[in-house]
């Protein structure tokens, strides 16, 4: 028989609210038994007990961990381009030191804490280390492609990485459109198809540069383009901001994880949502404003996609846009600039929310009977985190 082990601190968070003058019942493998009040064992000598915050393990919805050999490698607030193409000439690092580098990322988010990661793909580099981590993943492997052209042979080229993914893993894989100023309409229509009830994930308004992209055509893109050797000359702006020109090609997913949204309108916010509900589906916007600060210095109207009663969840992004790949720290940096927004609201985004966007929240994101979530204790002054399970 399984020991029971009786855990009290300070306060529990269950994954929706903040419970006190309660225990937590937990199997010694972490399945969590239940949740009942602390007069039950006022006496029991094997109750452990702790000061701080006890939390459902984190979900990161965003999350490039291929990536992590780019730590302190790309200076910061260089706008969204310049750090774009910086990304794409640092790519061919020694392999060594990239697989090594992805090892030390995925030790780093499991030490914070981190319990689920929605993590995008360009390459098969993070397979290895994927196969022994005691992180759940969800892959995203994104394709670009931006002239209409090339669109089937980058997707095919992605739906190869796919196949060797889930081949080593066995696990939750499928394909995505990096963001919508990378991937033709031609494109999109094919990633739509294949991701039909399945969830995906777009890099979404980032930078007010996209919008004008979309608007006018004219915009720091073109640098990028340039930068390719990319004749885009074709292109004709909608003279829309970037979401109401893309999202509406993203009709058959189940779910859509906006990431980023720095510069999305009130009116894009209610578009998307709008667009979402006719066609059955359930959208997340992925805040990930630790990254934003690095890239743009600038950080998305969270408090709009609070009015709009928007499903919020949380992301690091990569260590190249990143200190630390650490969902608590996202969470202080919220606190610090938006310190109207309560800690429960924002530990739920980072939590049962995260579970329900990357679809893990049968097992992940809450104390509930069954489930193994997880158990981590923050600090009471939010400055460490420490697992339990």
């Amino acid at each position: 028989m399984k020991e029971v082990r009786k855990i009290k601190a300070d306060s529990i968070f269950d994954g929706r609210k903040f419970l006190f003058g309660k225990i937590l019942y937990v199997n010694e493998d972490g399945t969590i038994i239940g949740i009942d009040d602390d007069k039950q064992d006022a006496h029991n000598t094997n109750l452990e007990i702790f000061h701080g915050i006890l939390v459902p393990g984190f979900i990161n919805c965003h999350c490039h961990l291929e990536l992590s050999h780019l730590k302190n490698v790309i200076e910061e607030k260089t706008g969204l381009v310049d750090f774009l193409i910086k990304v794409m000439q640092l790519r061919s690092f020694d392999k060594e030191e990239i697989l090594s580098s992805i090892k030390l990322g995925d030790k780093e988010m499991y030490d914070e804490g981190i319990v689920a990661v929605g993590d995008i793909c360009n390459t098969t580099d993070t397979v290895l280390q994927k196969r022994s981590s005691h992180i759940l993943y969800r892959n995203f492997v994104e394709t670009m492609g931006f002239l209409p052209g090339v669109a089937q042979v980058r997707f095919d080229y992605s739906l190869k990485n796919v196949f060797e993914i889930i081949a080593a893993e066995n696990c939750n894989t499928t394909i995505v459109a990096h963001a919508p100023y990378s991937v033709s309409k031609e494109l999109l229509q094919l990633i739509n198809r294949y991701a039909a009830g399945k969830i995906v994930t777009i890099h979404n308004q980032e930078t007010e540069e996209e919008n004008k992209f979309f608007q006018e055509g004219k915009s720091e893109f073109l640098k990028l383009y340039q930068f390719l050797k990319t004749d885009i000359s074709f292109y004709r702006p909608t003279g829309k901001n970037s979401l109401p020109s893309y999202l509406s090609e993203l009709d058959l997913p189940s779910k859509i994880l906006l990431v980023h949204n720095t510069t999305t309108s009130e009116e894009d916010i209610l578009f998307a949502e709008k667009n979402a509900k006719e066609n059955g589906q359930t959208l997340f916007w992925v805040l990930c404003p630790n990254a934003n600060l690095y890239i743009e210095n600038r950080l998305p109207q969270i408090n709009l996609l609070r009015k709009c009663n928007c499903n919020i969840v949380l992301g690091t992004d990569s260590l190249a846009s990143n200190h630390q790949l650490n969902i608590l720290a996202e969470i202080k940096t919220i606190q610090k600039y938006f310190p109207e927004i309560s800690l429960e609201e924002m530990l739920r985004w980072a939590t049962l929310n995260g579970a329900r966007a990357l679809g893990f929240s049968d097992g992940l994101g809450s104390f509930e009977k069954g489930k193994k979530p997880g158990l981590v204790l923050l600090n009471k002054g939010l400055e460490e985190v420490k697992r339990i399970f």
